[in-house]
């Protein structure tokens, strides 16, 4: 598919490039992933998580450069690049992909409102009304995901404000030596903060729905600069409440810093938070089920509204069985992995390989 094959009035602003990428970046890893990076690089471990911020605007940049030099999406460029049938079939694999994530979001909410507010909620029952808003959202076309996409950032927006009162008991000493842990643990450390920074690989799929999309550039790099910033912040801010032997026995340390403010109309805090989660996770699961869908379309030539409602039930079905902490942390570890492998090995290997194509076809 060329970018000139979408219609001007389903492109969205090149600003609002930033707010798909990064609400799709905003997930479940904001509430926990403290506890997963300081495992390996104790309180240096924010030192991992601006390394792994920066190692992200190489990849974005690589991939407009794929989407440029096909004039198209990731889906046309691995046809171009492999042929029709093996370019198909590693398309087929991104449907799959995007069903993990979907799966992963909402399995991950409905694990957090049971935890913390109602232990008797029905997942099927809930998974099923927010699959159906993800599916209306999807029936709107991508000018809608991408407005949803931007109602998840600034609504809840607020909820930065909070952590200025964890901040006034933090002791900032606990980040103290700096550097105190060795490269490779550094490394892993950033390693493990992969599953946050996942969701900008979206690009490759919307690039075409974007106007002007080399204007988007400096907006897409400005939002993961702000949400690296973010969540460097948070991490150092987290870092200086907990101490590191309670950190690494909290599974959602952002929640609990929740637990500590208080207002005059709400006591719990945390649920409000909670609440606004909900909101800041159907984006994720909207987009989830768009590029599912319009892969499908793309490579198999199906109906969009007929096969997300079809993406949608499976979801809905394999939610069902993702019931205890041990299933939740073996699909977020194996969705991180392909993430990964998706993010640092396929995408620098396509843009080479579109490199070499282009030279031996123009020679």
């Amino acid at each position: 598919m060329l970018q000139g094959s979408v219609q001007e009035r389903m492109q969205i602003s090149p600003y609002m490039a930033a707010y798909v990428i990064v609400a799709m970046q905003t997930g479940m890893g904001v509430l926990g992933f403290q506890q997963i990076i300081v495992k390996d690089a104790g309180y240096d471990a924010w030192i991992s998580v601006v390394g792994a911020g920066l190692t992200v605007h190489i990849l974005v940049w690589i991939m407009y450069k794929i989407c440029e030099a096909v004039d198209g999406d990731v889906l046309y460029a691995n046809v171009y690049l492999f042929g029709k049938v093996i370019g198909n079939s590693v398309n087929t694999l991104f449907i799959f992909y995007y069903i993990l994530a979907c799966l992963g979001s909402l399995g991950g909410l409905i694990e957090i409102i049971r935890t913390w507010m109602f232990i008797d909620l029905n997942p099927f029952v809930f998974a099923a009304i927010y699959l159906l808003a993800g599916i209306y959202i999807v029936y709107g076309g991508f000018r809608t995901v991408a407005g949803i996409s931007f109602l998840g950032l600034i609504i809840p927006s607020y909820l930065l404000l909070s952590f200025l009162i964890p901040l006034k008991y933090g002791d900032f000493s606990n980040l103290l030596p700096v550097l105190d842990h060795t490269p490779m643990e550094l490394l892993k450390s950033g390693y493990n903060m992969t599953f946050t920074f996942l969701g900008y690989g979206i690009l490759l799929f919307f690039y075409p729905f974007i106007k002007n999309p080399k204007q988007s550039k400096k907006w897409v790099h400005l939002g993961l600069l702000g949400n690296t910033c973010i969540y460097t912040a948070l991490a150092i801010i987290s870092f200086a409440y907990f101490p590191i032997g309670l950190l690494e026995k909290s599974i959602w340390p952002t929640l609990e810093m929740w637990k500590i403010v208080r207002l005059p109309f709400i006591e719990r805090f945390e649920y409000l938070g909670i609440a606004n989660w909900a909101l800041i996770m159907l984006p994720n699961v909207a987009i989830s089920l768009w590029i599912a869908s319009r892969v499908a379309k793309r490579v198999y030539q199906f109906n969009q509204r007929k096969t997300v409602i079809i993406i949608a039930f499976v979801c809905l079905i394999f939610v069902s069985f993702l019931q205890s902490r041990d299933k939740m942390n073996l699909l977020f570890d194996f969705h991180s992995k392909v993430g990964f492998a998706l993010a640092y090995l396929y995408t620098p290997i396509l843009y080479v390989g579109l490199l070499i194509k282009k030279k031996v076809k123009t020679k």
